[in-house]
């Protein structure tokens, strides 16, 4: 027995060695998997927007383009819309908050544990071959004790343990987010005439509306079924700061979240399996679970953040028209509702054409950044450096992503070059520049377009509640939906541009 213990183990080192999947593949197989994943939501939400029934009373729908670009923006997460959001009936909503939660960050994520979970079954079921005593290993005895070479039995059952009891945790941390801010958010439009009124004039149900608003916050969407987004209740203190938990336990602070979920069932249950988690996040594979200093850290950078972005929108928005009719702690709430959905769910109280520039460009930073960028003490980068081994050649030589983003935003200004010339005001670098990094960054903010920034006035203009980009052209719309995928695909991407110097 102990002999064909030693030869399993042997073949199990020989496939091993053989493959290296992380040296020589390091990102390409988990990039076509998402980037096939991404597009089929796409194409399935397309097709079911197209067969779902439209609004009553609709006489021109939404042409196949718009669809598509609705739908490749749910999947995506970044909520950039070419269509006003009461034009959608019940029915399409409910198909836009499917895509949303499949395209969510917890749940692919999720989905990639269960992939995890089958190549562990697979591991366990290989058969084992019977060979005659006298038959030599194909590799020494000294070999298997060698560092690094293979993981013991123990430790290796210990991480299919751990994979299995993380992916029932996120699962439950889902249903759990999900349901309990629905239910709330339910309560909260049911108790507040003002809330509830509102919908009533646009003619949302209540339910539909409750599911759709936290499904988008917790995935950091950031559509709500209201053409003007959240401005109708800019007043709503409570719901805003309902949204701002919602938001921030589905994307910037969930590691940080997770990791304390795991401590305190470590703590109740005395379990192995959690106290594995909390040692030996990085054994693990799953890309969310961080080590406690790591999510100490991200939790203090994503906190310095949002203070920031406090005091700047304060100091420069305090008493601007848009907040004009808010008390003191509305207002302050409405600076904290703005400032977590830079990063990166996209609701808005204001109309964000009207912020001020400096404003603007925080904001582009923001959402131009990772949501899980955290500042960690030289040791840890440098451990983290040293982990990763050599890059490889092509990843160092191509350029990075910043500059992939240059070249989009001079695409879109070559495809809507002739607006930028009749319509100046709307069809600026600044709002260009700002579209594409809200695509990038799944976030959805927009500049909007408006009718009165023409300089020569035209009658038949008509303002409408959707992004900026649903003035573009077909060029510039296409372009901006490749933005969004690649910004959804972006950690899978590895940052290049080593080999390039600037001097």
């Amino acid at each position: 027995m102990f002999h064909s213990i030693i030869m399993k183990l042997c073949s199990m080192k020989a496939r091993v060695s053989s493959q290296h999947p992380y040296e020589r593949q390091p990102f390409h197989s988990a990039l076509i998997i998402q980037l096939v994943y991404f597009v089929s939501l796409s194409c399935t939400g397309f097709m079911a927007l197209k067969v779902a029934k439209p609004k009553h009373g609709l006489l021109n729908g939404p042409n196949n383009l718009d669809l598509l670009f609705i739908s490749a923006s749910a999947s995506t997460v970044s909520s950039m819309g070419t269509i006003e959001m009461e034009d959608f009936s019940d029915s399409q909503l409910w198909v836009l908050t499917i895509l949303m939660l499949f395209g969510g960050e917890v749940f692919t994520s999720m989905l990639g544990l269960q992939i995890m979970k089958a190549k562990n079954k697979r591991k366990e079921v290989i058969p084992e071959t019977r060979a005659p005593i006298s038959n030599e290993p194909e590799c020494p005895i000294s070999e298997l004790n060698s560092v690094g070479d293979i993981l013991p039995i123990d430790e290796e059952l210990m991480k299919s343990n751990a994979i299995r009891s993380l992916s029932t945790i996120v699962l439950s941390y889902l249903a759990t987010v999900i349901t309990m801010g629905s239910v709330l958010v339910l309560l909260y439009i049911r108790l507040v005439p003002s809330a509830k009124d509102v919908l009533k004039r646009k003619h949302i149900k209540l339910a539909t509306f409750s599911v759709f608003m936290t499904i988008s916050s917790f995935t950091n969407c950031g559509f709500l079924p209201t053409n003007e987004n959240m401005i109708p209740f800019k007043e709503d203190s409570f719901l805003q700061l309902l949204v701002v938990i919602i938001v921030l336990a589905g994307n910037t602070l969930f590691p940080s979240c997770l990791i304390l979920l795991i401590w305190v069932l470590n703590k109740l249950t005395k379990g192995t399996v959690y106290s594995y988690m909390l040692h030996n996040p990085g054994s693990i594979g799953y890309q969310h679970l961080f080590t406690r200093e790591d999510s100490i850290y991200l939790f203090y950078t994503v906190f310095v953040f949002i203070v920031v972005q406090i005091a700047a929108f304060c100091s420069l928005e305090w008493n601007s028209e848009a907040l004009q009719k808010l008390n003191p702690f509305q207002k302050l709430i409405g600076a904290l509702f703005q400032s977590v959905n830079t990063r990166h769910a996209g609701e808005s109280i204001i109309d964000m054409s009207t912020v001020a520039p400096a404003v603007l460009v925080l904001y582009i930073v923001m959402m131009y950044l990772p949501p899980y960028t955290r500042f960690l003490p030289s040791k840890e980068v440098d451990n983290d450096t040293k982990g990763k081994g050599r890059s490889s050649f092509t990843r160092d030589a191509i350029i990075s992503k910043l500059s992939i983003l240059a070249v989009f935003v001079i695409i879109i200004c070559i495809t809507e070059r002739k607006a930028m010339v009749e319509d100046p005001l709307n069809f600026n670098v600044l709002n260009i520049v700002f579209e594409v990094i809200s695509a990038y960054g799944n976030v959805g903010f927009s500049i909007g377009y408006s009718c009165k920034r023409l300089l020569n006035p035209d009658s038949s203009c008509k303002d409408a509640w959707y992004g900026f980009v649903g003035r573009w052209s077909r060029q510039g719309k296409l372009t901006l939906m490749l933005v969004m995928f690649f910004g959804r695909l972006k950690t899978s991407i590895p940052e290049g541009g080593k080999f390039w110097k600037l001097l």
